[in-house]
């Protein structure tokens, strides 16, 4: 029994090794109490790297700290973006679409918080010219507007987010690298937001790529999604393996 309990632990150890690193980093927007995680590397990369990582649209998740825990192993600094505020988390789907729908709409605060988030991951130790942003779902449509808002990062990584802009809005020229990994069946970004995207990204003049997955819907790298296709949000593991390794490289040519 008592080596049973030894084997446990030492097995619930390794999975929260990557866990332990993360710290929580308290910041603000002006009176705003902000919270994210920053995670240092094990192993450095020369350049000092960062990825800043905005979560989906229920906030600060698992999967997006297990995504910081994985990239500090590949050697880059990460953070944990904390967009909504320490008293503004939603508790459910109702809250959340409120809460995301507001920073669609007023995509000059969503901007803002994305800029601060990449102050703290430059605070960590990530060096500022060294920097991509990538988000999933409503975290995907703000690493968009980040590029959007030509702010400072050499890249902007989608997965399964959203892609629509307001048509009233100016095209700005793009200086960052683009790489969008979409559900090739995902109901929530129609073939018109896909193809205005697609416009907007030649009219900016930006170094584009966007990748389908087929038999993937939306939400397909969050595990706790379901794997129910007809629910328009569902886990896809093979799309989730092949866009880790698309972002991967992206990563080694954007940086």
């Amino acid at each position: 029994m008592k080596l049973k309990t030894i084997f446990l632990v030492t097995i619930m150890s390794g999975l929260l090794t990557g866990y332990a690193q993360l710290v929580p980093m308290d910041y603000k927007d002006g009176e705003q109490k902000l919270s994210g995680f920053g995670v240092k590397p094990q192993n450095g990369l020369k350049e000092k790297s960062g990825v800043l990582i905005l979560p989906a649209w229920m906030g600060i998740d698992e999967h997006s700290k297990e995504s910081a825990a994985e990239l500090s192993k590949l050697g880059y600094y990460a953070f944990v973006a904390d967009i909504y505020g320490v008293d503004k988390r939603p508790k459910n789907a109702a809250e959340a679409g409120k809460n995301a729908g507001y920073y669609k709409q007023n995509f000059a605060d969503y901007q803002r918080r994305i800029q601060l988030a990449l102050d703290q991951l430059v605070k960590l130790g990530a060096n500022p010219d060294k920097i991509v942003v990538m988000g999933y779902c409503f975290g995907g449509t703000g690493a968009l507007e980040a590029v959007r808002g030509n702010l400072k990062v050499q890249g902007a990584v989608s997965f399964h987010g959203g892609l629509g802009k307001d048509a009233s809005r100016a095209v700005n020229k793009i200086n960052s690298k683009v790489l969008v990994l979409h559900g090739a069946d995902d109901p929530y970004v129609p073939k018109a937001e896909v193809d205005a995207f697609q416009e907007e990204m030649k009219s900016s003049g930006a170094d584009w790529q966007m990748v389908f997955y087929a038999n993937a819907v939306h939400a397909f790298t969050h595990k706790d999604a379901g794997s129910d296709n007809s629910k328009g949000a569902a886990y896809n593991e093979l799309a989730e393996k092949r866009s880790w390794i698309a972002f991967k490289n992206f990563l080694k040519e954007a940086l």
